[in-house]
């Protein structure tokens, strides 16, 4: 995995030194993406500048450094990522009389698009990656990110000069680039807790869509044009569930839909082992992550490194679980636990590691187990995606029951039942169900939609920690949907929302927060759920492969990711796996009311507050003062404002 940036001009205000200057400085921004090497490349007739950052995982020879030229010398590109079925596509090129140097699947990648052309290749090619690809015959430049959202990538503007990369540190790196803070950003992160592209926490800067490119012809392209509009889509998640629903394979059988989602998973699982760095897996104890593992486990010679994060509090701790799974599996397990300690000395690194504000407070378990990981490997696989395509969330399962509950309901009476959840402190709806402090959380959650009007809004809700962002006059529409495509017809309400949460809460927030986490310590992640083929198949397959309704088996209570489970259970019993979801979190609401609680007194006083002009001060004191005292569950809506406050004094109160 690698980092990369660039930029084109068409001043003549420096010098071509001056202009490798910049972009090496830009270029170091990103060293923790590839500490490996640097390089640099110039065109020699036009202010096009390409930088690259080196994490060698395949070919790691000098063949394999960047920027490369394809053979043809027409096409540069500043690649990062990696395509997991470039060993297909480079005997199909070899076939045609194609000649390679090296081993590198981006020698094999230029070297298709110069044979079948650059719109060709994007529907060939399998694998996560942000690109940037320099046409010398044709003069344009063609920024492209991969279909789901794994790599980042960032376009904006410095003064009269574009700018691209990985990170917003690279932009920043360049002397004419003026942050300034976007209120309406900054009112949909709050909200949410994240941003989903094309939105970027500063003014004149987007992230490119999943699934997009954009194409800019030098010649003609206006200083200063608005971006948003050139990012068009090669790959639409919905136009492929869409084409998959019109073929639903309605008349399969149990047992062939799960041999037939093994095949794939295996093979997916199978591609993402090859490397030439030493190899391992994050191993939480959940279904995903033990699925994954148990099929690492089967293709391989020897015992599959794993890495597990515990906890000191019970309720979030699933070490114990992850070591039940790794050794029957007979993984080489290891194991780190987490105290407030550690998030203490964490969180002081966040704002550096995601230099866009960012809440998810399951952050810091992720880079402490990247960390962890990166001692002893270079590549870990994970289980990421399975939620999202298999129906696992809990609003998945229980908003379509709420919904339907409250079409019978009148609304004064659900306003009433909403209110008076929300009363009662989490930790106390907690011990309802076996001392769970995050049931607690989950429930007044669910409280906070019973009295909204349609499934839209429902989601919306499920995902915000704030009813209203306290952000002054600045509240927009929301910003949870990034694409204009009406849903496929027929879908039900938890399809629907599978559907949102990939094109919106996937790249938004669990691919950001495992890129930025994993390559903070230079450590490449890799998801096989998340996988194109994945995604095709379980589309193409019925509701009730995904998500066994209540009464299925006996259940008394709906169950998500049906498939994966029956696959798991091939290599797993079923005992070890089968019990209700945790998430990779922490205990936040205790850590802020104990450890974190000077260190978020700091930064939620109103003089630090009101540094920026833009939030609400005395909405944010009202349930900061609330949430010390026990009153309600605000512990995620806090993080929020915390993360943007701890973002703001690293990256906009300081001289650049």
């Amino acid at each position: 995995m690698c980092g990369l940036t660039g930029f084109y001009t068409n001043s003549n205000n420096r010098t071509r030194t001056d202009l490798h200057a910049v972009a090496g400085a830009m270029a170091r921004t990103l060293q923790h993406r590839g500490p490996d090497a640097q390089g640099l490349w110039q065109d020699p007739d036009s202010h096009v500048v390409l930088a690259h950052r080196r994490l060698s995982i395949l070919d790691l020879s000098a063949e394999g450094a960047q920027p490369m030229l394809s053979p043809s010398g027409r096409y540069v590109i500043a690649y990062n990522g990696e395509l997991y079925n470039y060993q297909s596509l480079q005997k199909e090129l070899e076939a045609a009389g194609v000649k390679f140097k090296g081993r590198s699947d981006t020698e094999v990648f230029l070297a298709g698009i110069d044979h079948w052309g650059l719109n060709q290749s994007l529907q060939k090619i399998n694998g996560m990656f942000a690109f940037v690809l320099w046409d010398r015959k044709t003069r344009q430049i063609h920024l492209v990110r991969d279909r789901l959202g794994k790599k980042p990538l960032y376009i904006g503007w410095a003064g009269n000069t574009l700018v691209f990369g990985s990170e917003l540190k690279a932009l920043r790196a360049h002397p004419d680039f003026k942050p300034e803070l976007d209120p309406q950003a900054l009112s949909l992160y709050l909200q949410h807790g994240w941003l989903n592209a094309p939105f970027c926490i500063y003014k004149n800067v987007q992230a490119l869509l999943p699934g997009h490119r954009m194409s800019i012809d030098t010649e003609s392209f206006q200083i200063g044009a608005a971006l948003t509009p050139l990012m068009e889509p090669y790959w639409q998640p919905l136009d492929v569930a869409q084409n998959a629903l019109a073929a639903r394979q309605d008349t399969l059988s149990a047992n062939a839909a799960i041999d037939g989602f093994s095949e794939i998973l295996e093979r997916c699982v199978s591609e993402r082992m090859v490397s030439d760095v030493p190899l391992g897996a994050f191993l939480s104890g959940g279904i995903d992550s033990s699925a994954v593992t148990a099929l690492m486990q089967a293709n391989a010679s020897r015992p599959v490194k794993t890495y597990t994060i515990g906890f000191e509090d019970k309720g979030f701790d699933e070490a114990q679980h992850a070591r039940a799974i790794a050794a029957h599996l007979g993984t080489d397990h290891h194991e780190l636990y987490l105290t407030g300690a550690d998030a203490r000395n964490t969180i002081a690194a966040l704002p550096e590691i995601y230099d866009e504000p960012f809440a998810d407070i399951s952050s810091i378990p992720t880079y402490l187990v990247s960390t962890f990981a990166r001692k002893s490997v270079t590549v870990a696989l994970s289980g990421d995606g399975g939620d999202e395509m298999l129906g696992g969330y809990e609003r998945h399962l229980r908003a379509p029951q709420i919904w339907k509950t409250m079409q019978v309901i009148p609304a004064p009476v659900r306003r009433a039942m909403e209110e008076i959840l929300r009363r009662i402190p989490a930790h106390y709806l907690g011990k309802l169900r076996r001392n769970s402090p995050q049931f607690g959380t989950k429930l007044h959650k669910a409280a906070g939609i019973f009295a909204l009007g349609s499934q839209e809004e429902i989601y919306d809700r499920l995902i915000s920690a704030w009813d209203v962002p306290p952000v002054s006059g600045a509240h927009g529409a929301s910003g949870f949907l990034n694409a204009d495509a009406a849903l496929p017809p027929g879908l039900s309400f938890a399809e629907k929302m599978m559907l949102w949460d990939t094109i919106s809460y996937l790249p938004g927030d669990i691919l950001t927060k495992v890129d930025r986490a994993s390559m903070a310590v230079s450590l490449e992640v890799r998801a096989p759920l998340l996988d194109r083929r994945i995604f095709e198949y379980v589309w193409s397959l019925p509701e009730s492969f995904k998500i066994r309704p209540r009464g299925a088996n006996g259940l008394s209570s709906p169950q998500g990711k049906w498939l994966l489970r029956e696959v798991l259970a091939r290599h797993v019993p079923r005992e070890m796996f089968e019990r209700p979801k945790q998430g990779f979190s922490i205990p936040l609401g205790a850590w802020l009311r104990g450890p974190l609680r000077e260190w978020a007194e700091n930064l939620l006083q109103e003089s630090s507050l009101q540094e920026t002009g833009l939030l609400d001060v005395q909405a944010i004191r009202r349930v900061w003062l609330a949430h010390l005292n026990g009153q309600g569950s605000h512990e995620t809506a806090l993080w929020n404002v915390l993360m943007f406050q701890a973002w703001h004094a690293r990256w906009l109160c300081v001289k650049k």
